[in-house]
């Protein structure tokens, strides 16, 4: 598929992939769905890469979420109404219903992140946010529901009341009180944006590719697990990283005074 929504570059270990319609503030379609599944179809195949930035184009928005016009038109001739998740849509699974993206991905946000664009800055593991950045899940306003997970995350994620106040009323969010509720791990002006960005995908990249993906596998799947579940659960990707020559190699760097040379490869 030729892709005419989302831009989508690799270099020195690091993805970006770049929602592409700033004229309608990337508001995400059908087609941006599918070109974004495509995406991170690759993201996971291709072990080159070791960290994702998202974001979208322009400095208006990173997304207002689902593109209300394509909705009327497909209301209009009859097609259903998605609910929770992405299955039988377009781009299933979706960022914020695939759970075995093994890859960190951190969301760069500049302007509105509302419906869901919001509800994809919710499923990245990392976010940096412009003091000019607006969060909210208008969707209650609308006659819908923030069903890409919105209405899941956001309770889990800060206090259930703060949560309920603004799934009920989709009343916004400014990036201060983001960072007040730990949504986003970082806030800068504007022009600092990128570099914030740049100090964080730099760390990403410097640690052990296995370790990270092991880390994310084991932090999210325990969340709902009782603590001596969660250690003797099995982890796919720490099992890999357990048999891998950088689990020697890291030790061994260490100890040669050297930086360490990963290859993220089992033994």
């Amino acid at each position: 598929m030729s892709r005419t929504r989302v831009r989508y570059e690799k270099e020195a270990h690091v993805a970006r992939v770049t929602m592409d319609r700033p004229d309608v503030l990337n508001a995400m379609d059908r087609r941006m769905h599918a070109e974004l599944a495509e995406v991170w179809d690759d993201v996971e195949a291709d072990d080159d890469i070791r960290a994702v930035v998202l974001t979208g184009a322009g400095t208006r928005a990173f997304s207002v979420g689902q593109d209300l016009k394509e909705r009327a038109r497909l209301d209009g001739t009859g097609v259903e109404a998605s609910t929770f998740g992405s299955r039988g849509q377009p781009g299933h699974p979706r960022l914020t219903d695939r759970f075995t993206l093994s890859k960190p991905v951190l969301a760069r946000v500049c302007g509105y992140a509302l419906g869901g664009g919001f509800e994809l800055v919710l499923a990245c593991d990392i976010v940096i946010a412009s003091e000019d950045a607006v969060f909210g899940l208008p969707e209650v306003r609308l006659g819908l529901i923030p069903g890409a997970g919105g209405v899941f995350r956001l309770p889990r994620l800060i206090p259930q009341k703060v949560a309920m106040g603004y799934l009920l009323t989709g009343r916004r969010m400014d990036a201060a009180t983001a960072l007040r509720h730990g949504l986003v791990n970082e806030v800068v002006p504007p022009d600092e944006l990128d570099r914030c960005v740049a100090g964080w995908t730099d760390g990403l990249v410097r640690a052990a590719p296995l370790s990270v993906r092991a880390i994310k596998e084991a932090a999210l799947r325990s969340l709902d697990l009782p603590l001596e579940e969660a250690f003797t659960a099995s982890y796919e990707w720490e099992d890999r990283r357990r048999r891998s020559a950088d689990a020697v190699e890291g030790v061994r760097a260490f100890t040669e005074r050297r930086d360490p040379v990963w290859t993220g490869r089992c033994r």
